[in-house]
């Protein structure tokens, strides 16, 4: 059975997965590099930066269950890229490079829908407006019986954990206070009655914590 799933979601102790301020040169905003330097050093994030070798442990061994078995990504506008509104520049092919580490049919929730894009390395953006349970129907079709990642930023993952649409969700809590940026709890009071909850902490200082919906 197709299961949605979220990977590698970082997020401060005051519950923000994005500083204020996201700039081009700025992907997470006022927060820098900070919630994600737990993820440099392991195998998974070099090889994305086509590098070889990275940490053994814990943070290695939850990172690398980001691609195992998915066959589709569902992502927000602003994980895509910096530009808000209509799109002044059709150029702007996203953050990875000519061959993003997707990989997959990949669905990007916006108001202004583009053309779509091919990428090498298998990798298509289709840019949609559609609510969550849309997205997912088309994304579901696109990963031909495999599993589907809600990639992100924030807004995303909110809109579809608030619509009872993640089957299991990999959060990372960062030793950090943003103060300031897009928060991933509001509007989810109770959500931890839905699912089976697990944390291991790593040496890293980070906690993983493991969200599995309840039978």
């Amino acid at each position: 059975m197709t299961r949605t799933r979220v990977h590698n979601f970082a997020i401060s102790l005051d519950g923000f997965g994005a500083g204020e301020g996201q700039t081009l040169d700025s992907p997470f905003g006022h927060a820098g590099g900070r919630l994600m330097e737990w993820f440099f050093d392991t195998p998974t994030f070099r090889q994305m930066q086509g590098a070889e070798g990275g940490s053994n442990g814990v943070d290695a061994a939850f990172a690398a269950n980001w691609g195992a078995g998915v066959g589709a990504e569902i992502m927000g506008r602003n994980k895509f890229g910096p530009q808000r509104g209509p799109w002044s520049d059709d150029e702007w092919k996203g953050w990875w490079g000519d061959d993003p580490v997707f990989h997959t049919p990949v669905f990007v929730l916006t108001h202004h829908p583009r053309p779509t894009l091919e990428m090498e390395g298998g990798t298509t953006f289709h840019f949609i407006d559609a609510t969550p349970a849309e997205a997912l129907a088309l994304a579901q079709e696109a990963a031909g019986g495999l599993d589907v990642r809600i990639g992100g930023g924030v807004e995303t993952v909110r809109q579809f954990l608030a619509a009872d649409l993640v089957d299991t969700m990999h959060l990372v809590q960062v030793p950090i206070v943003l103060g300031r940026g897009e928060r991933l709890w509001d509007g989810l009071e109770g959500l931890e009655q839905r699912f089976d909850i697990e944390a291991v902490s790593s040496p890293s200082g980070v906690t993983h914590l493991t969200f599995d919906r309840r039978a």
